[in-house]
């Protein structure tokens, strides 16, 4: 099992090649990446037996800035009928596994598979519990079956608490109604992937106060105003009555790179779209001057060496709050809402948290 698969937007393969080759280089994983195209996936190709475990083992998937999600093993062709019998015999080789996920890449091509991947779960997983290749415990290896044809499959193997939330890493969040635009699932998402769930009611909470930058028509405001929290929604733009009836926000037609709020909030986030080394400089104002304590903002990404001018971003920032003496927590992600950009997140963690309203 020498190969590591890897999901990723369609059109990002090359950011998921370069950025998976660095972190090989820095564990001394000798291998190349290769992907095609709009393939909305990605190999890297190990050239000793154990490379592609020592490469997950030595890096955090939550990290990751464009996998989607990843896995170890190998691809095996599969007969018209009776794949079953085809798959448990690869299963020589896997060790005992506590779940089981059936997946697809993410093109039209792949979403035609979804339906038979549906079915197909159920008779395999009860074939594989038969055979004693698969109990239900969380702290054992997830076997993850990405089909790329009825006819091909990629058998792979990932540890549960270094993978992907959701299978593809593709989140299953409902849209509310209530929320003004569909931008609302790019916070929540990233809520999911930034905050364990069991901290979302000391971090999340009524008694916090927040700043949206670049807020209307609210898809963010509504969001942060669900959780209970006071909010000032900064844009010259109009605000969606619904929020300005809940009594939770306060908007102000104003510059949303030149505003600071009069007391520290707990929360800023901002979808704006600038270029990124401008959001880039906002973000680490807002954090590294104490105006927030935690912020999400989203970088909207060049055309060409995105990888690279992330990278170089993250980097930057991260050198001004060591220059100020200050420690943060520093996260970044392209979710599965976001197009052409990639979701930031930062923390501050030597700092007293902001007066309750």
């Amino acid at each position: 099992m020498n190969t590591l698969f890897m999901h990723c937007r369609p059109g990002f393969e090359g950011e998921v090649c370069s950025e998976i080759s660095e972190h090989a280089a820095r564990l001394n994983v000798a291998g190349y990446a290769k992907a095609k195209t709009a393939s909305a996936c990605a190999e890297f190709i190990c050239t000793e037996e154990d490379g592609a475990e020592r490469l997950m083992r030595g890096q955090r998937f939550a990290e990751l800035i464009f996998p989607r999600q990843w896995a170890r093993g190998i691809f095996i062709d599969l007969p018209e009928t009776d794949r079953i019998s085809v798959i448990l015999a690869h299963m020589a080789d896997f060790p005992l596994c506590g779940s089981l996920w059936l997946e697809m890449v993410d093109t039209n091509d792949g979403k035609e598979l979804s339906n038979f991947c549906k079915k197909f779960e159920g008779h395999l997983r009860k074939a594989l519990m038969a055979a004693g290749k698969l109990v239900e415990d969380a702290h054992k290896p997830r076997l993850l079956l990405t089909f790329k044809s009825g006819r091909e499959v990629f058998m792979g193997l990932a540890e549960s608490n270094n993978s992907a939330m959701w299978p593809m890493g593709i989140p299953r969040l409902k849209f509310p109604r209530e929320a003004p635009s569909r931008s609302t699932l790019k916070l929540e998402e990233a809520w999911h992937h930034f905050i364990p769930r069991d901290q979302w009611d000391e971090r999340l909470h009524s008694d916090m106060t927040g700043v949206d930058l670049g807020a209307a028509p609210g898809g963010w405001t509504w969001q942060l105003v669900n959780r209970g929290m006071l909010v000032t929604a900064i844009d010259n733009g109009p605000m969606a009555e619904s929020l300005m009836d809940t009594g939770l926000v306060q908007h102000l037609m104003a510059d949303g790179f030149t505003f600071k709020p009069k007391q520290p909030v707990d929360w800023m986030v901002c979808d704006i779209v600038e270029k990124p080394a401008r959001n880039a400089a906002m973000l680490e104002e807002w954090i590294g001057e104490g105006h927030c304590r935690e912020a999400v903002v989203n970088l909207k990404l060049p055309m060409k060496q995105r990888y690279a001018e992330v990278k170089r971003l993250l980097e930057r920032i991260a050198e001004g709050f060591k220059e100020r003496g200050i420690r943060v927590e520093i996260g970044c992600k392209q979710l599965y809402h976001d197009r052409e950009e990639v979701t930031c997140h930062l923390r501050r963690i030597d700092v007293k948290k902001p007066k309750s309203r």
